[in-house]
């Protein structure tokens, strides 16, 4: 059985990723304020790197996310490679794709990366460095995911939940856009399998289907077994809030659609669960 090192105590991720993973000899650990050379990687068979600074409320300085997302992450994989650790697996983003543009194909794990923020461009060229340190005895394994979903999840998720429980009338009715989510059980499924397979690369790990913001909130409402009444909002105010509010009306009008069939096709694998069924168990988790 391998011994699992997550870099990163008690995330939304990692907790998860305990609960539902196959494996069981995993220790965690964290990375704040870490001294070089203080963790002894020799005893573990791989990594899962979770640690990041993803997008903050509060406004930090762009050599942070640099600091963290990407000196740490190369780091942490060069002194585990010296220690003789087999496999590194790195929790990337879709932001390292950049603005989806409307009218062009899903992305894949072949598509270009154009990163538009400190966060994005610091996992992408996280990504690059790590691929560099790969070789026959060490495998690096890179998973960009959607917005991930689940028990105990935070950030634009559960805004959108808060949003539905407060909310009877809301202005989401007939939205289709394309959004792709990825829910933690699955994850957990995707991370299992690659390193089962101790497979190399990179991979997109996210749920079967994509749905629209307006399907969400349904699903959302039933399982909160809430009425909710949508309306659907005028064309000329989306576009006036795309260009006043241009990040939270591209989340929900926007799509942000993948196409990770070269992933399920190298690990021979489908995600266990449905996004509807994800969200009843999410939903579920947070009402019983």
């Amino acid at each position: 059985m391998k011994k699992i090192l997550i870099t990163g105590n008690k995330s939304f991720v990692g907790t998860n990723f305990i609960k539902h993973s196959n494996y069981r000899m995993i220790d965690e650990k964290s990375l704040f304020n870490y001294v070089p050379g203080s963790i002894n990687f020799s005893q573990y068979d791989l990594i899962l790197h979770l640690v990041a600074i993803v997008h903050q409320k509060k406004t930090i300085p762009d050599q942070e996310y640099y600091k963290v997302n990407r000196d740490l992450a190369v780091q942490i994989a060069t002194e585990a490679k010296d220690a003789g650790v087999k496999q590194f697996i790195f929790l990337s983003t879709v932001k390292v794709y950049g603005a989806f543009r409307s009218n062009t194909a899903p992305w894949s794990e072949s598509s270009e990366c154009f990163p538009e923020d400190a966060y994005g461009k610091s996992k992408y060229e996280a990504e690059i460095a790590l691929r560099k340190l790969e070789d026959s005895n060490f495998t690096v394994s890179i998973i960009r995911t959607p917005l991930v979903y689940g028990e105990g999840v935070r950030a634009n998720m559960k805004s959108i939940i808060s949003l539905v429980q407060k909310s009877s009338i809301l202005p989401l009715r007939d939205i289709h856009n394309k959004r792709n989510f990825t829910s933690a059980e699955n994850l957990a499924a995707y991370i299992d399998r690659i390193i089962e397979l101790k497979a190399s690369g990179t991979f997109i790990a996210m749920d079967r289907e994509s749905i629209s913001t307006s399907d969400l909130v349904r699903m959302i409402s039933e399982n909160l077994e809430k009425k909710i009444y949508l309306f659907k909002t005028p064309d000329f105010i989306v576009r006036i809030g795309l260009k006043i509010y241009p990040a939270l009306f591209e989340r929900l009008y926007g799509s942000y659609e993948m196409d990770n069939s070269e992933t399920l096709r190298i690990l021979q694998f489908e995600p266990p669960l449905t996004t509807k069924e994800g969200i009843k168990r999410m939903i579920h988790s947070m009402t019983r």
